[in-house]
């Protein structure tokens, strides 16, 4: 758990940041004056100082002076008042990363803290896969950031044999036995998907997706469960889950899982304002599956091409699967979302979705187009 260390001579002061740390998921402790802080530190170690400037005993500089000296490198933000603005300069050449002026809003000292914590989490590591940068965050830092697919935590080690045994051999994985060893890994690493044990021993569920979503903003948080007969699902999405994987885990749920959070670009490939819709792969039972994730996919990417200002759309169902009413059905609610975004919808397909559409008096008298290329000439079959 991260841990944050406030030192201030006002006990209001602390007990307001003591909230806001807790408040965010991490743990908070106290100390009144520099000399009590650098015994703190001698005791644990800390991720971030919050360090008051005016203190008796040891004043904020002073601390900053010896910890700087000691070879301590936690990162620090100064607290200090108009006042006392002439400070932060020196303060500087000691060593803190930020300072916020008092009297602070919780929401600004939230975004001093996660930008201090966020910088720190990088480390040096090996280069990422070409075929990963994509997927990392954004910015400078982010380049030393390890890249993996998913990031397991779950106290028996056999989890996360069983689940590796089914995903795709190019698909990479990192696995976790506690929670301390996952959050440490979180810092480290950047996660597409992070799968956490709803009953991990000691650990509060609620707590933990929290310091995750500050670790990994961008990943999607599954809780693996046992069957149940209360509503598991809806407790999970209370504890701060995205999604649930019953355990032991079954073929079916983990072809669900690969297609929606990791056939994206598969499913619908977008090039500018042509959206190619790709194959189906799976047992014919779960055809549904593949429909409902297609039809998600395109309604946000509709958005973005409304965004970027286009008035048409291509849509290429060559290699969709023939599907009697389910792609007629899909074809003519993705129809009213586009004419929602002001935008024509072209169709692109084989004769034999010409034959399909014909069926039905509602898609009979749709357009066409044998390419993309008659589709943007307007040269219907």
């Amino acid at each position: 758990m991260l841990r944050v260390l406030t030192v201030d001579d006002s006990r209001a002061v602390r007990t307001i940041v003591r909230k806001q740390i807790t408040e965010m998921g991490f743990e908070a402790c106290e100390a009144e004056d520099g000399e009590q802080g650098l015994t703190r530190l001698k005791e644990e170690s800390v991720d971030l100082i919050l360090l008051d400037v005016t203190m008796p005993v040891l004043d904020g500089p002073g601390m900053l002076a010896r910890m700087r000296e000691s070879g301590n490198k936690t990162p620090v933000i100064m607290l200090t008042s108009e006042s006392k603005r002439s400070i932060v300069a020196n303060a500087m050449k000691l060593g803190i990363d930020d300072y916020i002026l008092k009297p602070f809003k919780p929401e600004e000292l939230k975004a001093k803290m996660m930008a201090i914590i966020g910088a720190a989490a990088t480390v040096d590591d090996e280069p990422m896969a070409a075929a990963a940068v994509s997927s990392a965050p954004e910015g400078p830092a982010a380049a030393a950031r390890q890249f993996v697919d998913v990031l397991v935590i779950d106290d028996m080690e056999n989890v996360a044999r069983k689940l590796r045994e089914r995903l795709p051999p190019h698909m990479t994985m990192a696995s976790y036995t506690s929670a301390q060893s996952g959050l440490a890994a979180c810092r480290e690493k950047t996660a597409r998907v992070i799968m956490i044990d709803n009953e991990l021993p000691d650990v509060s569920c609620k707590l933990l997706t929290r310091q995750l979503r500050l670790l990994q903003p961008q990943a999607a948080l599954l809780a693996m469960a046992l069957h149940s007969t209360n509503d598991v699902a809806k407790e999970l999405k209370e504890d701060g889950f995205d999604d649930l994987l019953y355990k032991p885990f079954s073929e079916d749920a983990i072809h669900d899982f690969l297609i929606k959070y990791f056939d994206t670009q598969e499913l619908l490939v977008c090039t500018e304002n042509v959206f190619k819709v790709g194959p189906f792969r799976g047992k014919e039972d779960r055809i549904p599956v593949y429909f409902e994730r297609l039809n998600t996919l395109f309604v946000d990417a509709l958005k973005g091409a409304a965004s970027a200002c286009y008035d048409d759309v291509i849509l290429d169902l060559t290699l969709a699967p023939m599907r009697q009413e389910k792609l007629p059905r899909l074809l003519l609610a993705n129809i009213e979302q586009a004419k929602e975004q002001g935008i024509e919808l072209r169709l692109v397909g084989t004769s034999e979705l010409k034959r399909l559409l014909g069926r039905f008096a509602e898609t009979s008298t749709l357009p066409l187009y044998e390419t993309a290329q008659d589709a943007r000439r307007g040269n219907a079959s």
